[in-house]
């Protein structure tokens, strides 16, 4: 079969009509990739796809120069573009993913962009992000904050929205599709969590370890939905551990955090957050005391390889590294989403749990501007209610501060 170029640019992908979003996906990125693409009706050079198959032809992807080449030729073109279609498959790399593809020569490297429709994304999303064995509505919410998560993603001026490993949502295509899931994803289609006629930033982590963070003490930055408070029914096989770390890998660690004391000799804890996590760390030395204090002292916790930072310190060399939890627990707790589900509350009571004050709105339009902004627009949004005071409280220690 002739290569013909295929020209094209993506010309902002996120052109939509109601409730169809497309979303860009980066799922391979190498010297290489092979793309699986149906070869009857070829357009520009290249099968279109949506319609049945007479068969299919695999293309290695490669580099020629600045250019991509096709099975060895050159293309003409660092770009190329198969556009999706309703039903449209297409393989990349070893997997089969919905919708269209943009490959890219970029920097010695190809990119492989998945172009999705958002409810055909969640399908290989929400299972890949949490069992879709698990209840109905925690499946539910889980779609809901995966939608809103790649909604405020968009990003018109950039070369794709999302990736697809945990760095942005685990995303794994027709592979990773379930019945559960696809339903879950079916039956909130087009909804998202809001707050202040913006689509909330909807992050999520494993387990809270009994306690979700908040945002501030986390990253920096507080939001009024992202709050500390009690989450007695997150429990996981991680709900409870324990590391032991060399005195001179802690030393190693510190070091990255400016901290300069001489020969390290202990370290602890000395200031709280309201959740229970660091927001201070003291280490003494040879050379007297340093702290890291705020963000960064949770970020020293995670560096030493916990599983999150709800922790406590004891012991010196070896340091106790005792935890709860796994994740930076901001936000929805998947196992504690599990926990409300199995005790008979929605979506809805879910997530107005773990966001507090947003509204659960309906996903209107998406579009890109002139300028290469995007417009949100939602058809309605109805308030969501914390229903924490209905939970029991769960007692644990928090971290030492002696």
């Amino acid at each position: 079969m002739r290569v013909r170029t295929l020209l094209a640019a993506l010309a902002m992908s996120a052109l939509f009509a109601a409730h169809a979003v497309n979303i860009r996906v980066l799922v391979s990125s190498g010297p290489g990739v092979s793309v699986r693409v149906p070869i009857n009706a070829a357009v520009t050079g290249l099968p279109a796809a949506g319609v049945p198959p007479v068969s299919y032809a695999e293309w290695q992807v490669g580099l020629q120069g600045s250019n991509l080449s096709l099975n060895g030729q050159d293309s003409g073109s660092p770009n190329l573009y198969l556009p999706p279609t309703p039903g449209s498959v297409v393989g990349i790399g070893g997997g089969e993913y919905r919708g269209g593809v943009l490959l890219r020569a970029l920097a010695g490297k190809v990119e492989a962009i998945n172009i999705v429709d958002l409810e055909d994304y969640l399908r290989g999303v929400v299972p890949a992000e949490m069992p879709s064995s698990w209840p109905a509505e925690a499946l539910k919410a889980q779609a809901v904050i995966a939608r809103t998560y790649a909604v405020s993603r968009l990003s018109p001026g950039a070369a794709y929205d999302l990736c697809a490993s945990e760095q942005c949502q685990v995303y794994g295509g027709i592979a990773r599709e379930t019945p559960s899931a696809n339903e879950a994803v079916a039956q909130t289609r087009g909804s998202v969590i809001s707050f202040a006629g913006k689509a909330a930033r909807a992050v999520f982590s494993s387990d809270s370890g009994g306690y979700t963070a908040s945002a501030g003490e986390v990253w920096g930055t507080d939001y009024p939905y992202l709050v500390a408070q009690p989450d007695p029914l997150s429990r996981s096989p991680k709900s409870e551990w324990t590391l032991s770390i060399p005195l001179a890998r802690v030393a190693e660690v510190a070091q990255r955090y400016n901290v300069r004391v001489g020969a390290l000799q202990a370290v602890a804890i000395t200031r709280l957050s309201a959740s229970g996590r660091p927001l201070e760390v003291t280490f003494q030395g040879s050379h007297g005391l340093a702290r890291i204090a705020g963000a960064e002292a949770g970020g020293f916790v995670r560096a030493l390889g916990a599983h999150s930072t709800r922790v406590t310190f004891t012991g010196t060399d070896p340091l106790q590294v005792s935890g709860a939890g796994f994740g930076h627990g901001v936000g929805l707790s998947q196992w504690g989403a599990s926990g409300l589900a199995s005790r008979q509350w929605n979506y809805a009571q879910i997530l107005g749990f773990y966001y507090p004050g947003v509204g659960l709105s309906q996903l209107q339009e998406a579009r890109v501007l002139p300028n290469g902004g995007s417009v949100i627009a939602f058809s309605r949004t109805q308030t969501l209610v914390n229903l924490r005071e209905s939970l029991p409280a769960l007692a644990w220690s928090g971290a030492s501060t002696e």
